[in-house]
């Protein structure tokens, strides 16, 4: 090969495209030529705050096929889609903040009781500065710390999508830089090239379904500037719009073999990178999903009547919060980025749903932030409005994408993994132990559906029962009692410490692996990596979070690779 091409070679097309061509063996390792591209596959995630009611959200079977009369209370409004559904059930997320956290002990750091899950969440890392007292008000360390790494959605796009970034929508746009702090925010961007104890930077996203229409359109009316840049997203090859470097790439004075390896490269981008027929891509979609510019502007504007900005009506079928949803699903039909996610707000006030109390203290069973105290009269009736709300959200999600049909018959939904993630377990409690996961769509048959899959297999879990499964939600705060008491604390209202502490680590290699995402030899993503994702995080053992970066010595991942029970076929 000719000098001037001994490195790594970047063709830059219409738009700003960048397209890299690293000619590595690995471009031998590609599907058989001739072979139809399959409907490209998108992870799109809904989180949501302060965790739920568990005994009236998860099913009463722990592991088996599902049916519809599965679900009963807050996940009822999935009852339609039950074939399409995933419930990996048992599994931990990292670093919770419980009264023992002081001085390197317990289940995690001492930092604050959602900055501690919200950091290390999708980043599993710990924060800094570290904190040695729970109870401490310490600005830096309860208000401000910060993870030290990049969380999922970052590390994932950095791979798949075009601009190397998620789209992260900040549903219900709170001002400042969307309302985020280290106590609520969920993505994380580490700054290259820094320290290992250098914190994080907050990702900002975006904040309105405005922002996302206004790129989305582009994309299929005529005249725009960015059409040409997503052109491959209606279904043109990727090739093509680096075609005239290519061309010239092509005359350099190469070795036949070295010709051979672009070529290969060339029907490999093409194979990863054609997508979504322009049928789909269209303003015709975007009607049938009622992403109209008036609905979008009413939306976006904040004007939450005499409700609030997510739960009042925008349409006869959608509400401010679905808006983002239809933004999800239309840039899913678009192929806009394989990586979205749909935050949803801390600190609300669902006054659209007759509740006049403050989501954060609500989860407390209390008129305030703090640990303990007078339950609120109608507390835990309250949180199940809230938690059937969101799993309404989330069925109206799944039910667009569902409703989109690729031309190989597949649906929208068939090929992504779209996942209801929720801080944490009981918002009382703040455990982290058997959380509530809600995944609907294969991944393109990845994953097994219409099923619920119990994934920890230690025998503290295996022996529990159906009960102990449910956890303990409604143990405080009984509808109809009177001079009642919360204590979050104690975390009676959680679910037995012994069990459902399979890492979420290892659901997170499932998920990129499904995507496509790969590692390098030590198993843990990386750009321009070959092989599958084994490893991700800081550890997946909340103890070794205790007492922050680099206080247990043994920190690390105990236990390799994804969870093999979630796959089809398994």
């Amino acid at each position: 090969m000719s000098t001037s091409m001994h490195r790594r070679v970047f063709l830059r097309g219409v738009g700003g495209a960048v397209v890299a061509a690293p000619f590595l063996s690995s471009v031998w390792q590609r599907k058989a030529r001739g072979q139809a591209a399959p409907p490209p596959k998108t992870f799109i995630a809904m989180f949501t705050h302060y965790g739920c009611i568990t005994t009236k959200l998860f099913p009463a079977k722990t592991s088996g096929a599902l049916a519809a009369s599965d679900f009963t209370n807050s996940l009822s409004p999935l009852a339609p889609y039950a074939s399409k559904i995933l419930i990996p059930r048992g599994i931990r997320a990292m670093n919770e903040w419980e009264e023992g956290n002081s001085n390197g002990a317990g289940r995690g750091q001492a930092n604050d009781p959602h900055l501690n899950p919200c950091g290390s969440y999708f980043t599993l890392q710990p924060v800094t500065p570290n904190a040695t007292d729970p109870f401490s008000f310490d600005q830096d360390t309860k208000f401000d710390a910060m993870p030290v790494g990049s969380s999922l959605d970052q590390v994932m796009a950095q791979q798949l999508s075009l601009n190397g970034t998620p789209l992260f929508m900040r549903v219900g746009n709170t001002g400042g830089t969307n309302g985020e702090t280290p106590q609520s925010n969920i993505s994380y961007l580490k700054p290259t090239g820094s320290a290992a104890a250098t914190a994080a930077n907050i990702y900002p996203g975006l904040g309105t379904p405005a922002q996302v229409f206004s790129a989305l359109t582009g994309l299929f009316n005529a005249g725009t500037t960015t059409a040409a840049t997503y052109a491959s997203t209606r279904g043109q090859r990727v090739s093509d719009l680096v075609k005239s470097d290519l061309d010239a790439l092509k005359r350099f004075d190469m070795s036949s073999d070295d010709m051979n390896k672009l070529n290969a490269w060339e029907a490999l981008i093409n194979d990863v990178g054609t997508v979504i027929s322009s049928s789909q891509c269209s303003a015709a979609t975007a009607t049938m999903l009622e992403a109209t510019q008036a609905n979008v502007t009413a939306a976006s504007s904040g004007n939450a009547g005499s409700g609030d900005v997510l739960s009042n009506m925008v349409t006869t079928d959608l509400d401010g919060a679905d808006m983002y949803s239809v933004m999800a699903v239309l840039a899913a039909c678009c192929n806009y980025n394989p990586v979205i996610f749909l935050k949803y707000p801390p600190n609300f006030y669902y006054k659209g749903l007759g509740i006049t109390d403050e989501s954060h203290n609500l989860s407390h069973r209390l008129s305030s932030a703090n640990m303990s105290g007078s339950c609120v009269q109608g507390a835990l009736t309250k949180l199940e409005t809230i938690d059937k709300y969101y799993a309404t959200k989330f069925a109206k999600l799944v039910g667009m994408l569902n409703g989109i049909t690729n031309a190989d018959g597949s649906t929208l939904l068939d090929n992504t993994a779209t996942v209801w993630f929720n801080e944490m377990s009981d918002g009382d409690a703040h455990n982290l132990n058997n959380l509530p996961i809600i995944q609907a769509g294969g991944c393109g048959g990845y994953f097994k559906t219409g099923a619920t899959v119990q994934v920890d297999t230690a025998t503290g879990s295996t022996g529990a029962t159906a009960a102990q499964w449910q956890g303990n939600s409604e143990s405080q705060c009984t509808d109809g009692g009177t001079d009642q008491m919360a204590n979050g604390l104690t975390q009676q209202t959680g679910t037995l410490e012994t069990i459902a502490n399979a890492p979420i680590n290892k659901y997170f290699y499932n998920i990129m692996n499904a995507m496509g995402v790969k590692a390098d030899s030590s198993g843990f993503p990386v750009k321009g990596g070959t092989l599958p994702v084994t490893k991700f995080g800081y550890s997946d053992l909340t103890t070794d979070f205790a007492g922050g970066l680099g206080a247990v010595a043994s920190a690390g991942i105990h236990s390799p690779g994804e969870f093999t029970t979630l796959k089809a076929g398994s």
